[in-house]
């Protein structure tokens, strides 16, 4: 086997980074979750209480809205992490106006 190219497992095996501790901590993040909440009921003109959203369901948007199947993948794939930037970026721009109407419950 040619050491220089590592096998397929090895490539999936990939541990997360920065990125991937990041997405993790986000997901833990009540207000996160809240903004997924309002989000997905303006998106879909739904009424979804607040607190509906786990720390799973959050793991699960960011995954499926990466394109990734673990958050280790962030690290390692600059389309997915794109996207994990933006997702974060929105929340950032939601959370700003949040406190600016003095509505954030921390």
């Amino acid at each position: 086997m040619n050491q220089a190219q590592p096998s397929q497992a090895q490539q999936a095996n990939k541990k997360g980074g920065f990125l991937a501790k990041n997405a993790a901590l986000l997901c833990q993040d009540s207000q996160f979750r809240l903004y997924l909440d309002r989000r997905r009921a303006a998106k879909f003109n739904l009424l979804i209480p607040d607190g509906t959203h786990t720390e799973e369901d959050a793991r699960d948007f960011i995954l499926q809205a990466c394109g990734i199947s673990s958050r280790a993948e962030l690290d390692h794939n600059h389309e997915a992490a794109t996207v994990y930037r933006q997702i974060k970026y929105h929340y950032q721009r939601w959370e700003a106006r949040q406190r600016r109407r003095g509505l954030q419950s921390r």
